[in-house]
């Protein structure tokens, strides 16, 4: 190949000489006569000529294809197996292309590859070992022998179109289900139930009949799905638009029913199918509802929707029927072991110190890993005021100390958290083998572990709540002191924002047991009052509070390492501003991590806008934190998140209204 070019160069060059050396004739012997100039002229034409001739020939050779080096048979072998090759030099400039390119047009030689071929730089650099490029609406599978500047095209356009046949019809296992349907119709009448019916029932039969969607009835409130992938494509392409049709329906008919959709999807197997699309409904109801929960095989959970705050949906007989099981854990087990999240809260202790009580009734050992993992700062103040009181019923243990107290019947209980990652016991979790969760978060999709009893209660105010709720079903004999009570109460105060937002009737119910075990409210308010200093520093804080579009507060504070309890108190006391819809403060919480804590009145949903930064928590109350991570980076990202979820809200809304 190169001693071609090297002719072509010859050419070129005796061309150039012969052509320099008649214009030095032509100067030197002008008064030749006309003659003279008529043959070199001549002489210039047929050197020209001569040299294009011989370029044309050469350019021919380029083409030579495997035909003339391998013979017709091997030529012909390439062509019906649609392969072809391209050669390149050092400078990946293309040098040759065979037949199957010549036969179908695409002549690039002499070209740069990758100006022709951009992806192709991966491949080169050995980054990738086989790339696809479309070409002409043909699809080329490329790989590149090693050690070689050969590229082989392989072409697998029709094997590209089966395999997206194939994969668009891939089965696709759906659930609906109607939240809050059988609370908000068991006292109605027939005729206002078939009024809700209608209203509800009817856009989500038709919303599938458009998608060509199987729709089947399991029960009153859920149907099984049937679709595909290119179906699923197009839902969500409309963003799940349905979800917003029945939440719009349901208010017209004054009720708080709300859709909740589980798609399974990945795999042929319907029976993997059908267990996966039943765990995530139980994530999208525990998470709040008004949402979907979506799954492919070997990937992780994605939500969509959310935008309701969760409901108060548990009744008086599944506490009762959760109380009896948790009894019954209880007095299967050694002994038990409580673990808290890290950097405990009033909710968290006082809901860890509320289940002691409760086993310790039983007459089984208990410990709280409370000395392990970091206390928020009011209730370490507390926890050290009434440090004896405390120590006369109950025992808190570092996390060392509870693996010593770690065996095969020990029963492990989490309070108010649900993932190893946030517990302050994760050793011990490592090696239990049986395992309950209490808490009132919206759901994660992975726990890190295997409990045999959860309960997570979106809808409930606090952890507090749910374990006032379960003293009267286990034993009327478990004696609340005073303390205990207002431990409790001060932690359903904080969680509640003073009972301003998450507050519903089984809350005042909760207080009110509380109240009567002996909880003084006006003890709760001193547990919380801040110090000189925290105002001062509060003061400085919220000097750096800058406005945001659609009613948000942003305070980055880049100066100073400040505790996560003192900038959710910042967040809060935020929305007592007019017209501020959410909150957002962003901190350094030690040297190497830093926090932002999210609130909102519960128009805007922060805990979709956390969860988008591999956070968490409620509708109107979140958090996320980040190691090693500067200020300013988290805040551009925050500001991106926020644009991004306003984005979605407005074309949800338009959406809704098409």
């Amino acid at each position: 190949m190169k001693q071609k070019m090297n002719d072509i160069k010859k050419y070129i060059y005796i061309a150039i000489l012969v052509q320099i050396a008649l214009l030095a004739i032509f100067y030197t012997g002008l008064k030749a006569g006309i003659l003279t100039a008529s043959i070199i002229l001549i002489c210039e034409i047929i050197m020209v000529y001569i040299a294009f001739d011989a370029f044309e020939h050469t350019m021919k050779d380029q083409f030579t294809g495997v035909k003339d080096i391998l013979g017709e048979a091997a030529q012909q072998a390439y062509l019906f197996g649609q392969t072809g090759i391209v050669l390149y030099d050092d400078h990946h400039v293309i040098t040759w292309m065979s037949d199957l390119f010549v036969q179908r047009g695409i002549n690039r030689v002499g070209n740069k590859i990758f100006l022709w071929l951009p992806e192709a730089e991966e491949l080169i650099k050995g980054n990738s070992d086989r790339i696809c490029v479309t070409l002409d609406e043909h699809v080329y599978e490329v790989t590149r022998k090693d050690d070689e500047q050969t590229l082989f095209f392989k072409d697998i356009t029709e094997l590209s179109h089966f395999k997206n046949s194939y994969l668009e019809t891939l089965p696709v296992i759906g659930l609906a289900s109607f939240d809050n349907y059988d609370e908000s119709t068991q006292y109605e009448d027939e005729t206002v139930v078939s009024s809700i019916n209608v209203a509800i029932r009817t856009p989500l039969s038709e919303y599938c009949k458009q998608h060509g969607i199987l729709i089947k009835r399991v029960n009153s409130s859920r149907y099984l799905l049937v679709l595909n992938e290119k179906i699923f494509a197009q839902l969500g392409n409309d963003r799940f638009s349905i979800l917003n049709t029945i939440r719009k329906a349901a208010q017209k008919q004054e009720v708080s029913i709300t859709l909740s959709m589980a798609f399974a999807r990945g795999t042929d197997n319907y029976e993997e199918l059908d267990e996966m699309v039943n765990r995530l409904m139980d994530l999208a109801q525990t998470r709040g509802g008004d949402q979907v929960a979506i799954q492919k095989v070997g990937e992780d959970v994605v939500y969509f929707g959310g935008s309701s705050e969760a409901l108060e949906k548990r009744s008086r007989v599944r506490v009762r029927v959760i109380a009896h099981t948790l009894k019954e854990l209880i007095n299967r087990s050694s002994n038990v072991i409580i673990c808290c999240h890290k950097e405990a809260d009033f909710d968290c202790m006082g809901s860890a110190l509320g289940m002691a009580k409760i086993v310790s009734s039983l007459h089984k050992p208990v410990v709280i890993i409370g000395k392990t993992g970091g206390l928020e700062e009011k209730l370490s103040h507390v926890l050290a005021q009434y440090k004896d009181e405390l120590n006369e019923e109950f025992t808190l243990v570092t996390e060392s100390e509870a693996l010593n107290q770690l065996h095969d019947q020990t029963l492990v209980i989490l309070v108010d958290h649900h993932n190893v990652k946030q517990s302050n016991g994760g050793k011990v979790l490592e090696s239990a083998k049986s395992i309950a969760v209490i808490d009132h978060h919206r759901r994660s999709s992975e726990m890190g572990m295997k409990p045999i009893l959860v309960y997570v209660e979106a809808g409930a105010s606090s952890t507090s709540e749910l374990i006032t709720e379960f003293i009267p079903y286990i034993s009327n004999k478990i004696e609340i002191s005073p303390l205990l009570a207002t431990i409790m109460l001060t932690g359903i105060t904080i969680d509640t924002g003073h009972f301003r937002v998450r507050t519903g009737s089984r809350t005042y119910d909760a207080a009110s047991n509380l109240r009567k075990w002996g909880a003084d409210p006006l003890l709760t308010d001193e547990f919380l009052k801040d110090t000189y200093e925290e105002v001062t520093l509060k003061s400085n804080i919220l000097r750096k509070t800058i406005r945001y579009e659609h009613g948000i507060l942003i305070t980055p504070v880049d100066d100073m390492i400040v505790s996560r309890s003192l900038i959710s108190q910042i967040a809060d006391s935020l929305l007592q501003i007019q017209d501020v819809e959410a909150s957002f403060v962003i901190a350094k919480t030690s040297d190497d991590q830093t926090a932002i804590s999210a609130r909102s009145k519960g128009k805007v949903n922060v805990q979709v806008i956390m969860e988008n930064m591999n956070g968490g928590g409620h509708m109107t109350a979140a958090a996320v934190q980040r190691n090693r991570c500067e200020i300013k980076d988290l805040q551009n990202e925050l500001l991106e998140q926020i644009d991004f979820y306003f984005k979605e809200v407005v074309e949800d809304e338009s959406h809704s209204q098409d």
